[in-house]
């Protein structure tokens, strides 16, 4: 049996309790009195810490927490408790696949590393610490997604005085990896994927995303109805996409555009297909009007462009595996900018806020080369020689 062998460090004032040495635990041990509980019991919370000052520190804790309000009981309140509430509650209204990536990050990540910690003893220093270890190894963008899961699960603790303050609020994000750099099909590589695409049930949607740069999200959700191939100008109406909302990805994202002479061709054969389509599947087909959808009728997944457009850039003579749908939006940008089409009227085109973020989102797709003053002064110089 373990003998307490209590020694007073220095005698406190009534209410900042007491710290002493517990012999047979070898530890600083601190205790406060917080009142009583509704039964008339005496409410005492102990901690401990292997030097004095630790213990110390924890006392000093304890008597804040008591100042601001939290409740004592709460102090062994996890982080994986926190991330798993806010995963269970903070994500209602979130498209799927938002939800299911934040898990995956969360459960990978964020818990193994501080799961068993106690939330209010998380500082902010362990936090930097370990974003400066994940930004070894992952991109920027997801050093970021882990931090932003912290500070969101820790906030919603914060709400319900579960943690006095919100340590990832006081972390910035360190520069990470570089992530799988975006790319843009040339001229003659643009020509190749068409032609590859002829014959088969992508052509119309290659031939459609590469020449209006509408979002692969935006073409999974058109409709017939959406498409006016007999008016003058012939145009396309890009107003939903399959977001959770349904809406697009930004209120100027919502945009009309005239549709070129190969895009009226290419959806016109592949309407007069998918009537004969619809035929042949019968009663296994299901109406949704989409323009571009599986053989009965259904709403395209992510997966099934991703894969389709990879077999036809694999026959184009290209690696498949190192590209993606989204690149032909990232080629519409830099076809048109290399043929000195101006940068505002490229934003406007692909529905960006501003050229701004036209000119961060695509700066490797636009010409780096501004030719307008070079070609004035030639002209002006040009002129006075013929003088």
């Amino acid at each position: 049996m373990n003998r307490l062998v209590m020694t007073v460090v220095t005698r406190r004032s009534q209410g900042e309790g007491a710290l002493y040495w517990h012999e047979g635990r070898q530890r600083w041990v601190a205790m406060v009195e917080l009142g009583f509980t509704a039964e008339g019991k005496r409410r005492r919370v102990w901690v401990s810490g292997r030097t004095k000052t630790e213990a110390k520190g924890k006392l000093l804790s304890l008597r804040r927490d008591q100042v601001d309000g939290l409740p004592p009981q709460h102090r062994g309140y996890t982080v994986r408790e926190a991330v798993e509430s806010w995963l269970e509650f903070g994500l209602t209204n979130r498209d799927p696949n938002t939800v299911i990536n934040r898990r995956i990050l969360a459960e990978k990540h964020v818990i193994p590393a501080f799961g068993a910690r106690k939330l209010v003893d998380l500082t902010a220093e362990q936090v930097e610490a370990w974003l400066g270890l994940k930004a070894r190894t992952l991109s920027t963008d997801t050093v970021n997604r882990l931090l932003s899961i912290l500070r969101r699960s820790i906030g919603r603790a914060q709400a319900r005085d579960l943690v006095r303050r919100n340590v990832a609020l006081l972390c910035a994000v360190p520069q990470g990896q570089a992530g799988r750099p975006s790319k843009a099909l040339t001229l003659d590589q643009a020509h190749s994927v068409i032609a590859a695409a002829e014959g088969t049930t992508m052509h119309a949607y290659v031939v459609v995303a590469l020449f209006t740069g509408a979002r692969t999200e935006e073409l999974r959700a058109l409709t017939w109805g959406r498409v006016h191939l007999d008016s003058d100008p012939p145009s396309l109406e890009v107003w939903r996409s399959v977001r959770r909302s349904g809406d697009t990805k930004t209120a100027r994202s919502r945009r009309t555009l005239e549709l070129p002479r190969r895009c009226v061709d290419a959806l016109r054969a592949h309407h007069v297909a998918q009537v004969e389509t619809r035929v042949v599947a019968g009663s296994e087909w299901i109406e949704h009007g989409l323009v571009f959808c599986t053989g009965s009728g259904r709403p395209l997944d992510a997966a099934n462009v991703r894969r389709s457009f990879r077999t036809i850039v694999g026959h184009a003579g290209l690696d498949g595996a190192a590209w993606t749908p989204r690149e032909l939006r990232h080629s519409f940008v830099s076809l048109l900018s290399s043929s000195g089409v101006p940068i505002e009227d490229i934003s406007h085109l692909v529905g960006h806020a501003s050229s701004n973020v036209t000119e961060k989102v695509y700066r490797k797709e636009l010409r780096p080369v501004l030719t307008r003053g070079a070609r004035a002064m030639d002209g002006i110089f040009d002129a006075k020689q013929a003088d």
